[in-house]
């Protein structure tokens, strides 16, 4: 997921241009949008379509376990300030546990509390809702203090101190309501996940579980299952709470297979489809596919009978007969990427990695991702690259940065004597935007000084060495330009100082309107040697349908191009 999440613009009010904190565990759609300093607690979900500004008013401040719905609107004026549970001052607090439902406005100075429930389009300025107070759809809270544990009815206008002290109070039924949404809201969150990257991580399980066992609902008859096919076979725990989460969101639960030589190319078999949705029958069976396969890797695939959609992939057995284990988990189904299983970690924009992958790489996945494009990966030997005869590495379903990152990473630790490059896939048009070689062989990987976002040619070829003599111009920018242009898309560039590069407020010089190599790249020079103090990328352009393809910062302030 690459989350929509900006600096503070530099304002009358706000010259620090303030970042948003997104706990790592929280879940934030990419089609919202995020400004400023706001704060955003663990397990907190923030639905499509909503937008968080804290570009006038702010700090804004949002709890744990607190959802956010479609639509929302959370801003705040530059006068009023409310005082937090943590006694500093805010101009949005909102609680832990919180509903804040679809449509719903909360517009600073003002304070929510725990455990409360917002309904659809209600207003919430210049006010504070106490703690447990439910407050149904259409509703106005302007200018007054709801007691904790109130219930406001739908379309309440409620405007004066008189009004809000005459509230009911909140009744079971209500509380059972306001807990149901919650409920569907934490099942979102970790639906989102899992569509996002085929992973539904070991927190998410553990919760679901917690909430199982606090309720008391199937807990005998769940924990039956488990210890029944704890001493028969081959199946760990992760895998049936896995495949429990599954069934429990409706998906249906199929296996494939694989022997070493069809691992290799991807080339999966399926297992006799399972029909059940019982856990133990569905356990059954899936113990069928593993006895029946004990040499092979054997992999569950969660699917989405609506969609026609695989949700999950899992490997659950590798040769030998050796099924996954907890500690040493190796497949689509991950942890969290701020986990300590994983030895490679994404941030700020800088992939660190024992591979050598460097921060272009990561820069390069993160504009290919923004633009909605899909990752893969390919692979070849000194013969197959003379031959241009790339082999796939294992596909990559997700589209978080971190998982696509790790992704890279590990086929290029499994093929560190080959060729490996990126690709960037349009997957409207199937079409391929980019390919990138990001390792050579003899394990080296692209370094800093060479490539950083190169467009290359699918195949290698002696016109890849520019006839063109520039002395400011890389020979990846002259490459990139001619492989561009060769495919007819146009040439643009932006440039921005280092204030609005923070903020991604980019300026445009206009389309390059000629299209001779020649000329472009002296237009090139040209405009490096005047912006020679500010950062400057080259866009490349589809005519047609006025897309960008290809974003490359050709020049950064005091770096030598």
């Amino acid at each position: 997921m690459a989350v929509r999440s900006y600096a503070a613009p530099p304002t009358p009010w706000s010259r620090t241009l303030a970042e948003p904190s997104i706990d790592k565990t929280a879940y934030v759609h990419s089609s919202s949008n995020i400004i400023g300093d706001v704060k955003i607690g663990p397990d907190v979900m923030v639905a499509p379509g909503t937008s968080i500004r804290a570009d006038e008013g702010s700090p804004f401040h949002i709890g744990e376990g607190t959802n956010v719905q479609d639509g929302v609107v959370i801003h705040g004026l530059e006068q009023g300030r409310v005082v937090g549970d943590d006694q500093n001052s805010y101009s949005v607090w909102i609680g832990r546990d919180s509903s804040i439902t679809h449509m719903a406005l909360i517009h600073g100075p003002a304070y929510v509390g725990d455990n409360c429930f917002i309904g659809f389009r209600s207003t919430v300025f210049n006010a504070r809702v106490g703690h447990g107070c439910i407050v149904m759809m259409h509703a106005l809270i302007q200018d007054v203090e709801i007691p904790p544990g109130k219930y406001v009815a739908s379309g309440s206008i409620i405007t004066n101190q008189q009004q809000a002290d005459r509230l009911p109070d909140v009744q079971d039924s209500d509380v059972k309501f306001a807990t149901h949404v919650v409920g569907i809201n934490d099942a979102l969150r970790s639906g989102y996940r899992c569509a996002e990257s085929i992973a539904c991580i070991n927190p998410l399980r553990d919760e679901l579980n917690q909430a199982e066992t606090a309720s008391g609902s199937n807990s005998t008859s769940n924990g039956s299952h488990s210890q029944a096919y704890a001493g028969g076979n081959h199946l760990n725990s992760d895998v049936v709470d896995q495949i429990r989460y599954l069934l429990n969101q409706g998906f249906r639960i199929g296996t494939e297979h694989a022997d070493e030589r069809r691992f290799q190319t991807s080339s999966w078999k399926s297992c006799a489809p399972i029909q059940a949705t019982r856990e133990s029958e569905v356990l059954a069976e899936l113990q069928t596919c593993l006895n029946e396969h004990t040499g092979e890797y054997v992999r569950l695939i969660g699917i989405d009978t609506r969609l026609k959609k695989r949700v999950a992939e899992t490997i659950i057995q590798r040769p030998g007969n050796k099924t996954v284990q907890t500690s040493g988990r190796s497949n689509n189904y991950v942890q969290p990427a701020a986990s300590s299983h994983s030895a490679s970690s994404y941030t700020n924009n800088s992939y660190a990695s024992a591979g050598g992958l460097v921060s272009e790489v990561a820069e390069q996945v993160r504009q290919l991702l923004a633009q909605g494009y899909r990752i893969g990966m390919e692979h070849a030997d000194e013969r197959r690259f003379q031959t241009s005869s790339w082999s796939s590495c294992s596909p990559i379903q997700s589209t978080r940065q971190a998982d696509v990152m790790a992704g890279l990473e590990a086929c290029v630790k499994e093929h560190g004597g080959e060729y490996v490059r990126l690709i960037g896939i349009d997957p409207k048009v199937k079409r391929r935007v980019l390919e990138l070689i990001i390792q050579r062989p003899a394990g080296k990987t692209v370094q800093s000084s060479g490539r950083s976002t190169s467009y290359v040619a699918s195949a290698p070829s002696s016109a890849s060495k520019s006839s063109y003599t520039s002395s400011s111009l890389k020979s990846e920018v002259v490459d990139q330009v001619r492989q561009l242009l060769a495919q007819g898309y146009q040439i643009s560039t932006e440039y921005a100082d280092k204030r609005r590069f923070q903020t991604s407020s980019w300026h445009s010089n206009g389309i390059i309107q000629v299209n001779r190599e020649v000329e472009v790249l002296a237009n090139l020079e040209s405009l490096l040697a005047v912006h020679s103090s500010d950062y400057v990328r080259l866009i490349g352009i589809e005519p047609k349908t006025k897309r960008r393809v290809v974003e490359s910062i050709i020049h950064r302030p005091g770096k030598k191009q």
